[in-house]
């Protein structure tokens, strides 16, 4: 059912997806089976719900669930759905992922306390604790950047001992220490940057988990099967033929506000509207991400939009 194998537990291709949202700030779920079913049928093995780009820090409990039953509703046969069960709150990341599993999740990303900076050993017993309470495999998210805390070597081996957790995905931008973790743990490695998807790769990563994935699953599809069939110069091509919208979503980082104003400019959701803290991208920028589909050829034909 899943494009799974122990190597590649959630498959390769993923993107962590925008939750969209109507204009009154309400959770959109018929704009997210859309986009979901979209997504699927355009070269992705899964999607990570409710993470950082999906705005999980200002969506609430019920929303996250319905969230998750929906899309598993309409693409839980053909995709994994991951779920996000992230907080600085060890029983709220719990309850988190409780609520996933009881919506259908195949998995759960889980990431580093933040902004309270746990101590190692307080970021194992959180994590075991999250992974203790579903029979869901699990996905670390390392992402020091966020969260104020890096997951130390000691404590990847530590984690990578429960029998639960198969995955990290990885934004720290150190691909060698990745390297030597992932032959350490036996863990699957999932990049968390577009722009260090092929050095990733080439150190053995499983695939990654994308924010321009929402406008280029087929040309990242495309990049995996040209690296496992030993073609890195078309990997590489096709790569730098796409740079042009990752540097568009992901350069101001605010990869939220810029996911959502892409795929609305290709008319896959009705509304570019985030929730506060984040505000919706203005027309300039929207107009500068429009320019970077353009310059990566995904946008021949953009949507009339309001």
């Amino acid at each position: 059912m899943l494009p799974a194998t122990p190597s590649r537990p959630f498959g390769a291709v993923l993107t962590a997806m925008v939750t969209p949202m109507r204009d009154d700030g309400s959770v959109d779920l018929d704009a997210a089976v859309s986009l979901a079913t979209h997504l699927v049928d355009h070269g992705h093995d899964g999607l990570v719900l409710n993470g950082t780009t999906g705005e999980s820090p200002t969506t609430h409990a019920p929303e996250k669930a319905d969230l998750v039953r929906a899309v598993v509703d309409a693409v839980g046969d053909r995709a994994a759905v991951v779920a996000g069960a992230g907080s600085n709150d060890t029983l709220h990341a719990v309850r988190m992922a409780e609520q996933a599993a009881e919506a259908g999740a195949d998995g759960l990303l889980v990431v580093s306390p933040y902004y309270s900076r746990p101590s190692q050993p307080g970021v194992v017993a959180h994590v075991t604790a999250v992974a203790d309470s579903t029979p869901l495999p699990v996905m670390l998210y390392d992402v020091p950047g966020r969260t104020g805390v890096r997951l130390a070597q000691p404590t990847l081996d530590a984690l990578a001992a429960h029998d639960r957790v198969v995955a990290v995905k990885d934004a720290t931008g150190d691909v060698y220490a990745a390297a030597k973790a992932a032959a350490r743990t036996g863990l699957a490695w999932y990049s968390g940057d577009d722009s260090l998807l092929l050095p990733f790769l080439a150190h053995g990563a499983a695939g990654i988990v994308s924010v321009v994935g929402h406008v280029a699953g087929p040309q990242l599809a495309a990049i995996t099967a040209a690296h496992d069939a030993g073609d890195n110069a078309r990997a590489l091509e096709i790569f730098l033929s796409i740079a042009p919208a990752v540097d568009a979503l992901n350069g101001q980082g605010f990869q939220a506000v810029a996911a959502k104003a892409a795929v609305w400019s290709l008319g896959l959701i009705p509304s570019r509207h985030v929730r506060l803290p984040n505000v919706a991208a203005p027309d300039d920028d929207v107009e500068a991400v429009r320019a970077g589909l353009r310059a990566a050829g995904l946008a021949d034909v953009l949507a009339t939009t309001q």
